[in-house]
């Protein structure tokens, strides 16, 4: 199955951008009367037809929905710092989204060795991996944040799950899901110095459970992956 990325017009439409419609009538060579599968990012499958096909821009009548397709039982917010190596960022991010969360937020630690990242590249990457996995729900990514700031501005009702390197007292990832029936999860992954005992200490009093990943020292983003991974595993 193909899937499109576009946006709900007037009247029954579904409209794709020149990008989009570039790929879909040049390459693929798709025509009017086709029918074809698109998302919008809200997590609806979309089955359109096509009505007017043109690489500068294309448009399609809706005609089926199916709004449960991307239906999860949990929702992830997923924070974590920046990598030194970008491209090891931004492939977390393929694959977190290939296994479904709800948002990516890039957040920069006291320790973090990058301290500037600009989001939109990201975003292209996010929706080029839900396409290829087919999820039809598209992870916002917030602009980024201090660890700090993140802290403050998370709610106060979902479970917040922080993993950290340094000694202290901890569950698994693991026992600390099966301990509660909240399905809307945040975690907080730090960069490749750790966090900083101050920003710990926020997070505890903010009510971040102190979690591990099992024994072996993972790199950001596997811990990124690994993370998301649990949540996965506790509801499939």
């Amino acid at each position: 199955m193909e899937l499109f990325y576009g946006r709900v017009g007037d009247e029954n439409l579904f409209l794709f951008d020149a990008e989009e419609s570039a790929h879909m009538v040049k390459v693929l060579r798709h025509k009017a009367g086709d029918r074809i599968q698109a998302m919008d990012g809200s997590g609806i499958l979309y089955t359109v037809e096509l009505q007017e096909c043109s690489p500068k821009g294309s448009a399609a009548r809706i005609v089926g929905e199916d709004k449960d397709w991307d239906r999860r039982e949990y929702k992830i917010e997923l924070a974590v710092c920046p990598t030194k190596n970008n491209e090891r960022y931004e492939w977390m991010g393929e694959k977190v989204t290939e296994v479904g969360i709800d948002s990516l937020v890039p957040v920069i630690g006291e320790r973090s060795e990058r301290k500037v990242y600009k989001t939109e590249r990201m975003r292209r990457i996010l929706l080029s991996a839900a396409k290829q996995s087919l999820k039809t729900k598209l992870p916002q990514v917030m602009e980024p944040m201090s660890v700090l700031e993140f802290i403050e501005r998370t709610p106060k009702n979902a479970l917040k799950l922080i993993a950290y390197c340094f000694e202290g007292e901890k569950l698994s990832i693991r026992e600390a899901l099966e301990k509660s029936s909240n399905p809307e999860v945040v975690i907080l992954i730090g960069p490749e110095g750790d966090f900083s005992p101050k920003e710990v200490a926020a997070a505890l009093k903010a009510g971040f459970k102190a979690v591990h990943l099992g024994p072996s020292r993972l790199r950001t983003e596997t811990a990124a992956i690994c993370a998301v991974m649990s949540v996965y595993n506790k509801y499939m």
